[in-house]
């Protein structure tokens, strides 16, 4: 099952040379899509379609998200290696792996105990540790780890949950997907203890930020 081919990174090229096409320029985050196995973080029978630039469904009704749109919030944290990054929607673990190729020091949590337990074990199986995974609602962030450089949250939120606002450092960067049905990629920079800039990036599709109550 483990096993990365030539075959494989042949296609990870190609998939780099589409995000490139798209208008992906951040070099470091190209280098790891190329290098990132992403066909492991998939069930099997999606192993075929895992270099193609879509997302795709995991378990618990979840999806491992577009390539295109993983290089995309990564681009817009501007990840410097040693950030303390807080992550809202572990997942299948593919944007986590993202997040330390690039040296970042990563907090993950995921609302989804299925995907919890799959994850946590699997991502130091293939050399992409996180410094803590907790299972938990991404609504209220990691308050006892807070501040963060940098918070990414990868799934669809109907609103800016007020707790990320807060944990995020002064000169920190909150990408997240705001909406409903349709989200608007939202970044905020934080300027001072009260104020934030606020930048737009055109839509996106994500499966929804699920708070505590809802299974």
């Amino acid at each position: 099952m483990m096993q990365d081919t030539a075959k494989h990174k042949g296609l990870r090229n190609q998939l780099v040379k589409t995000l490139v096409d798209k208008g992906i320029v951040d070099t470091k985050v190209l280098e790891c899509i190329r290098e990132i196995p992403r066909h492991l973080f998939m069930d099997s029978s999606f192993i075929d379609f895992a270099y193609q630039d879509k997302a795709f469904p995991i378990a618990a009704d979840q999806t491992i998200s577009q390539p295109y749109t993983v290089a995309f919030q990564t681009e817009l944290l501007k990840i410097e290696p040693g950030d303390k990054v807080l992550e809202i929607g572990t997942g299948s673990g593919y944007q986590t792996a993202v997040l330390v190729s690039l040296k970042a020091v990563v907090y993950s949590i995921e609302r989804q105990k299925e995907l919890y337990e799959k994850t946590r074990k699997f991502l130091p199986k293939v050399g992409y540790v996180a410094k803590r995974l907790k299972f938990g609602d991404g609504y209220l962030g990691w308050e006892s780890e807070a501040p963060f450089d940098k918070i990414i949250v990868t799934a669809g939120a109907p609103f800016v949950p007020k707790a990320l606002m807060s944990q995020l450092k002064i000169g920190g960067r909150l990408v997240i997907p705001v909406g409903n049905d349709v989200q608007v990629m939202t970044l905020f920079i934080r300027t001072s203890e009260k104020d934030f800039q606020k930048y737009e990036y055109g839509n996106f599709r994500f499966v929804p930020l699920l708070k505590e109550s809802q299974k």
